[in-house]
């Protein structure tokens, strides 16, 4: 018989479901962080607890494994020293002459729009181990940036 007369299930073409990435290197985050993730696998848990359609709770489930993988795999990042940029920090700094405060927290936590970055964001990294008065370097340009206040990051 002909392959044109065989009848192909959906599921052949369906595409394949991958799981979430997960970023390459140590989980690090704040005491907040790790408590954001810990809410965020409890709401997925009473969502997968919650839902009837099959094809949504596959979804869930994919996520729940995330989550769970990031909620295992954490570690609190050690609090920077008082002077010095780090996981955790809050920094005031003037960069192309306009002040800007950012805070330094773990990949989960990130949200840029409110100047959260992750630690391993470029602007991040570039000021991580800085301290008050210092000039640091920024996209290839000599003292792009100045930080002008550290602070503990309090969420």
């Amino acid at each position: 018989m002909s392959v044109a007369f065989r009848r192909e299930s959906d599921e052949e073409h369906l595409e394949p479901k991958f799981e979430q990435p997960i970023a390459p290197g140590p989980n690090l985050v704040t005491v907040r962080g790790l408590a954001l993730i810990g809410e965020r696998v409890d709401a997925i848990e009473a969502a997968v607890a919650a839902e009837t359609d099959e094809q949504a709770r596959k979804v869930l489930l994919r996520d729940l494994r995330y989550w769970h993988t990031r909620q295992t795999t954490a570690e609190i990042a050690p609090s920077p020293e008082e002077d010095e940029v780090g996981i955790g920090s809050r920094v005031r700094v003037r960069m192309n002459g306009v002040e800007r405060v950012i805070a330094i927290v773990g990949g989960d936590e990130a949200e840029p729009g409110e100047d959260r970055l992750a630690f391993s964001a470029p602007l991040a990294r570039a000021l991580m181990g800085a301290a008050v008065g210092e000039k640091v370097a920024f996209a290839d340009k000599a003292d792009a940036i100045e930080v002008l206040a550290i602070d503990k990051d309090e969420g």
